[in-house]
């Protein structure tokens, strides 16, 4: 399903790498932990986001949006333990952790949004 919606399109895309690289940590690294935590997240992201979109008022869409920025502020603690602890290296962590803070960027402009509504 396309969409130009931005934040869904970054989210959805951002939620397939974190699903790759939880396949990476399980089968290469045999890292079972923190990996789960980072898919639940990592993942976690973009359904917030598309249950905002569907959000049944203002209230409800920024509230979701706000569960999203608080996921993606999860996920970027779950790769920075990953890199910190040497189960991805830098390359892989900066790719990965450039677009978590991406996502959390746009997700806070969103957020900041209502407050100025508020």
């Amino acid at each position: 399903m396309k969409t130009n919606n931005i934040i869904v399109t970054k989210s959805k895309a951002f939620a397939l790498r974190v699903i790759n690289l939880n396949k990476y940590l399980c089968n290469e690294k045999k890292e079972y932990v923190l990996s789960k935590q980072l898919l639940k997240s990592g993942t976690s992201i973009g359904a917030n986001v598309k249950e905002a979109i569907r959000g049944q008022s203002k209230p409800d869409f920024y509230s979701k949006m706000n569960i999203a920025l608080k996921e993606a502020s999860e996920t970027e603690y779950w790769l920075e333990l990953l890199v910190e602890s040497s189960y991805i290296n830098e390359a892989e962590f900066n790719s990965i952790y450039a677009d978590c803070q991406e996502l959390i960027k746009i997700l806070t402009a969103i957020t900041k949004t209502q407050e100025q509504l508020s």
